[in-house]
């Protein structure tokens, strides 16, 4: 269990926090400014491009190996939000630049590395360099933030506590909070975790770290249900940063749940042909075939199945997702036997669940199932896929946890939650649903 630190008002005293982590995080390349008690400290304003900021100073200072680490992190963090995979390569060159020029005892190097081996989803690699980081110095908190990301994905969740614990204990700072606030949602407790991220956006200071924060507390509003004070969010995650392209994407699925579908198809069209990353595409699809544009999903599917045949590396979970539900499940399955036999992350579990499911394998999909539960829920899209498979395998508690799902959010999926209302109705009236 982990212990949050006590700031005056946005968190109350004693809040408590149990940690599952439902994805990466945001990393901070530095932990808090410590200031002498009673001396006030004027620090100049933090630049409104950090990234920028970063290649400036790498250029003035060729043979920095600081320099070139701080811009390999700053373009980490930059691509997080922006899904631009050519600043990963951007920040792979100035890492190994860095360690060129210092290969021991580069603390900062180590830490940008085990970031971007964590946004490439190597997350064992990242795990290698989060523990040299945090073996070289301890009480340095940046190394414990790539730590903690890391044994989340891999699902080793005592040692992503440990981690995440210290962390806290060091720089309780945005890093940290929004961590927290993926720790208390995956545990059913909403309403700290939006505590924690509120905390997260009042110690923001870079736009990233604002914009990140803001979108997230979008994605909690809209995970609860509540599109209205998501979209608010989301508008305001744009506001700061307009290039991030997961509020872009909060914005479409808000549309669409406030009945808004002509916008929201506007919305994705325009995402998808800046940004065609899987999930945008998958959702887009969805909601194309939901409201009778069939020609048109298909195209979105043609696109994800091109991705899918030129994929490398790790399996992609929303590309395996497509391929369950719209195109091969069997080959599903294959991908996330091999991605579980990686990590076992409840993550992981769920996608494999489901796409045994589809693959017409529910007595094998129902202990997936089930872990993907166990740290506390996989929201709503869990709760219905979890209640699809039992109810396939007859058990008495199908119904509640589809209820439990609309409950969590009515707008989940336009495909899956007007399937869900669907099989309830038949299960009242005895009338054999559709799929």
């Amino acid at each position: 269990m982990i212990r949050l630190p006590e700031p005056a008002g946005a968190i109350g005293r004693g809040l408590l926090v149990l940690v599952c982590a439902a994805g990466l995080l945001a990393v901070g390349s530095s932990g808090p400014v410590r200031r002498p008690a009673g001396v006030a400290v004027l620090l100049p304003p933090p630049s409104a491009d950090p990234l920028a900021a970063a290649r400036q100073v790498a250029g003035q200072r060729p043979t920095d190996a600081t320099a070139w680490a701080e811009l390999g992190i700053a373009a980490v963090d930059r691509a997080r939000s922006t899904l631009d995979g050519g600043l990963l390569d951007e920040a792979d060159r100035a890492l190994t630049r860095s360690l060129v020029l210092r290969p021991e005892r580069n603390h900062e190097a180590l830490v940008g590395s085990g970031m971007l081996a964590n946004a490439r989803h190597e997350f064992d690699t990242a795990r290698g360099f989060g523990q040299r980081a945090t073996t070289m110095a301890p009480d340095r908190a940046a190394g414990y933030a790539v730590l903690a990301d890391a044994e989340l994905q891999l699902g080793h969740l005592t040692a992503a506590t440990a981690a995440t614990q210290r962390l806290l204990d060091l720089a309780p700072t945005t890093a940290a909070y929004t961590r927290a606030s993926y720790d208390l949602e995956t545990h059913g407790r909403t309403a700290e975790a939006v505590m924690a991220l509120e905390r997260a956006l009042e110690l923001a200071v870079t736009p990233g770290e604002r914009a990140f924060s803001a979108h997230r507390l979008g994605d909690l509003n809209w995970e609860q249900g509540r599109p209205e004070a998501a979209e608010q969010y989301y508008r305001q995650a744009l506001a700061t940063q307009p290039d991030d392209h997961f509020a872009a994407f909060g914005l479409a699925r808000s549309a669409a749940a406030l009945g808004r579908t002509d916008e929201a198809l506007g919305r994705y069209a325009d995402l998808v042909a800046r940004m065609p990353q899987p999930q945008f595409l998958l959702e887009y699809a969805e909601l194309l075939l939901a409201t009778g544009h069939r020609g048109d999903a298909e195209a979105q599917f043609a696109t994800l199945g091109a991705e899918v045949r030129l994929a490398t590396g790790p399996v992609d979970l929303q590309l395996a997702r497509y391929l369950a539900d719209h195109g091969e499940p069997a080959e599903a399955v294959r991908l996330l036997t091999e991605e579980w036999q990686r990590r076992q992350s409840p993550l992981v579990a769920e996608e494999l669940a489901w796409a045994l499911h589809r693959a017409g394998r529910d007595e094998e999909a129902l202990p997936h199932a089930r872990f993907a539960a166990t740290p506390g829920g996989a929201g709503a899209l869990g709760a219905y896929r979890r209640g699809v498979i039992e109810q396939a395998l007859g058990l008495p508690g199908a119904a509640e946890l589809l209820n439990e799902a609309l409950s969590r959010n009515p707008y989940f999926s336009p495909r899956y939650a007007a399937h869900a209302r669907e099989l309830l109705r038949a299960d009242r009236t005895g009338a054999a649903p559709h799929h």
